[in-house]
């Protein structure tokens, strides 16, 4: 129903910066949230940053401070600035979709590997 495609990973040096792109197409309501969740090694899925249409900000803890999240509706993309990254940011990026109507799950990406070098 709803396709997320992402680009933007690979690898950068530690204090670098890296862009994250995710592009929904198929099905979309007019009301809803995109943003990016993250695997880091074991670990489970958690939050990197979302952003609603009109524009409630949510940032993990771990982020907030050095990710910037922004998104253009009308191409309902999302695109994720990643600035001073750690070894620790070091994971599996999943872009993340959930239309605020009609029948409400979610929606995410294949994941893109993002690897900061140190």
């Amino acid at each position: 129903q709803v396709q997320l495609v992402e680009s933007g990973g690979g690898l950068v040096q530690a204090g670098g910066t890296v862009r994250l792109s995710c592009v929904a197409s198929g099905s979309i309501f007019n009301r809803n949230v995109m943003g990016w969740y993250r695997q880091v090694a074991e670990e489970e899925r958690e939050l990197v940053a979302t952003l609603g249409e009109s524009g409630g900000l949510n940032y993990g803890h771990s982020v907030s401070g050095r990710f910037i999240i922004t998104r253009d509706a009308g191409a309902n993309t999302v695109t994720l600035e990643m600035d001073s990254l750690k070894s620790e940011d070091t994971g599996l990026y999943y872009c993340y979709y959930r239309p605020l109507g009609g029948g409400i799950r979610d929606y995410w990406g294949p994941g893109t590997q993002v690897t900061v070098l140190s």
